[in-house]
């Protein structure tokens, strides 16, 4: 291939390489040809040589010799030389590289060119590849541009506007009278760019905001021009006029109109008239519709109206684009909470997307549906949910039967119907669903007394049917244990009892023991189960010593230990044996495992601290004194009540020390950072209030250079804490530092746990949606103290 060649010809050529190393060598040739013609200086082949030269870097071969070419070109006075010149420097150069700094002066003179397409290649590089020093040196340039009369220049100084205020924020000051001035203008393009700048303006500086706020009446005329405007062939896509600039200015729109109560009012009418004639058949009438909706939840709309917004989205359901629908339900869920009654109507539609093929789309209809269950609706909801979790993919079972649990716990209208769910559950996903499942439906079954029979009947079956669901072989297990006689009894009213005989059930348990599909915790639950029986049954407590003592020298220590520590109770303690292996107490709801908060599922309350105690061998006076003196220390579960009348010496002791420190006040607690991510931080305070009550503060603080807006805090403690959390001061936190949002939360700690919270950060920057979760173990004093 000769070093002459047109692009065409060596575009052909690399093409019809057959390998990778041909294409290499046929690339290596045709760049040595290049480098020898800008050594040489041939002035005639120059942008010919560099268009070949960015084809190459397009292929991803090295053109960083290019570079200064690219300048020459630049300067050159012949348009087409200028074009290719632009063109590689978009390509081949950026703000970090020096060679940019030699095409400012260029930028500036053809900024100034007679031309409006020279104009328009400086304008566009700019946009394109401009630096910080760059922008601020021709930004003035750029203002005067958009002053021109030209439109086809104002469009692009608009765009070019807007890289500039991303560029260095502190110019958009400058651009602000300019970009008010384009709302005037008749020509689209020019009105796309002005909407678009004032958006960036608005978005980067609270003031600007409060300036444009003055211009909503103007933006709500361009658009309704736009709605009620026949047809014109120019901007009609798909029958909708210009939607472009429609979902530019809508967006426009929410920004003015969030937390506006004027701004508001004034696009009500807007937003109706957007709604209700926009045809949604096609997707650009679609995107409107949706922009429509994420304004109308934004802004402070009248309800009738936000009611119309959650309707959009319901026959968004219905479309036949899968994306659509995903988008749709993303926004219900965001909503559900605010407008749940609006969204309960599309309840039906909501649980057919579970049948969608789309595991995206799948995930998205489960968040809902769990969201949408109620008192009222439970029971036919709950069907609907087991009858997807028997069929759902295994990614989505894990929190398909977390949701289910936390709905069936929440609403569950009887015991027996929150037990026969668990259970169902169990039976269906029993390996996928969390540790803390069967502790939790234990403590469920032990409250429930009218129901042991009935589940101990239930959970035998399920046992002699299936051993693989280790979770439900475990209840299982722990049910026979303790309500083995109800069982062998065969009483039952609630469902037919089984006629069981005391070798099936020891049977039922060994069959766990030797399988090998049960795992070491599920044997364990079997072994105990099968020592309990002992003071259950009266035939077979010679198989029982038998069981047990094979795993006397079990390989898995902890088999082995229950099983020693059994066999001790058999032999040295059998006189023990049936006061040891009584029935269990009932399982306090608030004692440690079981928590507080739709999204902490398994979040366990911290056990509290025990204090040693002073040794009993010491004189009563010394222990009396001791313990006074551990009262102080907050240890125990009960507050310390002051005393009247002293008792005893040990008494007058306690109470003197108790003087002694009742005047101190307590010490301000220091403020703690808990998260510190994408320039955000929210720290932490505490402020003990009441013996028992803590306020505590969150402040979040924003460092970057944008606003962070839609910013929200969840907070779930143990449910032996009360929590009750106050409004936030705002949910947009501006940059730079300049205004913090706290939130309040009042905590209720009768027992003065240790506490434990899990909080949940959600917050938009820059148009994209930032969800975290963080765990909050320890809190500066004096939290309990």
């Amino acid at each position: 291939m000769s070093p002459s060649v047109r692009l065409q010809e060596m575009i052909r050529v690399i093409r019809s390489a057959r390998t990778q190393g041909e294409e290499r060598g046929v690339i290596q040739r045709e760049c040595a040809a290049i480098r020898a013609q800008f050594r040489q200086g041939d002035n005639g082949s120059r942008s010919h040589n560099l268009a070949k030269l960015l084809y190459v870097h397009m292929l991803g071969y090295p053109a960083h010799f290019g570079q200064m070419e690219c300048v020459r070109l630049i300067a050159s006075p012949r348009y087409n030389e200028k074009r290719i010149g632009y063109l590689g420097a978009m390509m081949l150069l950026d703000e970090k590289q020096d060679a940019s700094l030699l095409i400012t002066n260029s930028i500036k003179n053809d900024l100034s060119h007679s031309s409006q397409y020279v104009q328009s290649l400086a304008l566009c590089t700019l946009a394109c590849m401009g630096s910080a020093e760059m922008c601020r040196d021709l930004a003035p340039e750029i203002e005067r541009l958009l002053r021109a009369s030209n439109s086809y220049i104002k469009k692009k100084a608009a765009l070019c506007a807007v890289h500039i205020v991303r560029k260095v924020p502190e110019l958009g000051e400058l651009f602000t009278p300019s970009a008010r001035s384009l709302l005037s203008e008749k020509n689209h393009g020019v009105l796309h760019g002005a909407v678009v700048l004032i958006t960036e303006l608005c978005e980067r500086n609270p003031d600007t905001l409060d300036q444009c706020r003055k211009a909503v009446p103007e933006l709500v005329q361009i658009m309704k021009g736009l709605v009620m405007s026949g047809y014109s062939p120019e901007h009609n896509v798909a029958g909708i006029s210009d939607p472009f600039l429609q979902v530019r200015i809508l967006r426009l729109l929410r920004i003015l109109g969030r937390n506006n109560d004027t701004a508001s009012d004034a696009m009500n009418d807007l937003l109706a008239q957007v709604a209700t004639n926009t045809d949604s058949s096609k997707t650009a009438g679609s995107a409107v519709l949706y922009e429509t909706v994420l304004t109308i939840m934004d802004i402070k709309s009248e309800s009738g109206l936000r009611v119309l917004a959650v309707n959009i989205l319901g026959r968004f359901l219905l479309n036949n684009d899968r994306n659509i629908r995903y988008v749709s339900m993303t926004s219900l869920q965001k909503i559900v909470q605010t407008d749940h009654n609006a969204v309960q109507r599309h309840r039906g539609t909501i649980v057919d997307c579970l049948k969608d093929q789309d595991a995206s789309v799948q995930r998205r209809a489960l968040e809902l549906s769990l969201a949408l269950v109620s008192a009222v609706n439970i029971r036919s909801l709950m069907k609907e949910l087991l009858l997807f979790l028997s069929s759902c993919p295994l990614e989505l079972r894990a929190h398909t039967t977390s949701g289910i649990f936390i709905a069936a716990d929440r609403y569950a209208p009887s015991q027996r119907w929150h037990i026969d769910t668990i259970l169902h559950v169990l039976t269906t996903a029993g390996g996928d669903v969390r540790d803390e499942t069967v502790p939790n439906l234990i403590q469920l079954i032990t409250t429930a007394a009218e129901l042991h029979s009935y589940t101990v009947h239930k959970l035998y079956r399920a046992l002699v049917t299936d051993i693989s669901q280790q979770s439900l072989v475990q209840v299982a297990c722990w049910c026979i244990g303790e309500y083995g006689d109800l069982l062998l009894k065969g009483e039952c009213e609630e469902t037919e009892p089984v006629q069981v005989t005391e070798d099936d059930v020891l049977d039922a348990l060994e069959t766990v023991l030797q399988s090998h599909m049960s795992s070491p915790a599920t044997r364990a639950f079997a072994l105990t189960a099968t020592m309990k029986l002992s003071t259950r049954i009266t035939n077979n407590v010679d198989r029982i010593r038998s069981i047990v003592s094979i795993y006397g020298s079990c390989i898995d220590v902890e088999l082995q230990q229950r099983a020693v520590e059994y066999n001790a109770l058999f032999k040295k303690y059998d006189h023990m044996r049936a006061a040891v292996l009584e029935r269990m107490p009932v399982i306090d709801k608030n004692s440690p495992g079981h928590s507080n908060g739709d999204f902490t599922a398994g979040f366990k309350e911290p056990e509290l601290v025990k204090v040693k105690q002073a040794e009993t061998d010491r004189p009563q006076e010394t222990t009396d004194q001791a313990c006074d003196l551990l009262g102080l220390l907050g240890d125990s579960a009960q507050p310390l009540q002051p005393t009247t009348a002293p008792s005893s010496a040990s008494t007058n002791i306690g109470g003197d020390l108790l003087d002694l420190l009742g005047g101190l006040d307590p010490i301000p607690a220091p403020t703690v950072t808990v998260y510190e991510k994408n320039d955000l931080s929210l720290k932490l305070q505490t402020d003990k209030k009441t013996d028992t009550g803590v306020t505590v503060t969150f402040t979040a603080f924003n460092s970057s250079d944008t606003d962070i807006s839609s910013f929200t805090l969840q907070v779930a403690v143990p449910k032996s804490v009360q929590l009750q959390m106050k409004a936030p001061s705002g949910d947009l936190i501006p940059a730079q530092g300049a205004g913090p949002v706290t939130q309040t939360v009042f905590l209720s700690n009768p027992n003065k746990v240790n506490l434990k919270m899990r909080v949940r950060v959600q917050y938009s920057k820059q148009g994209s949606v930032c969800q975290d979760m963080l765990q909050i173990d320890s809190f500066p004093a004096p939290a309990w103290q």
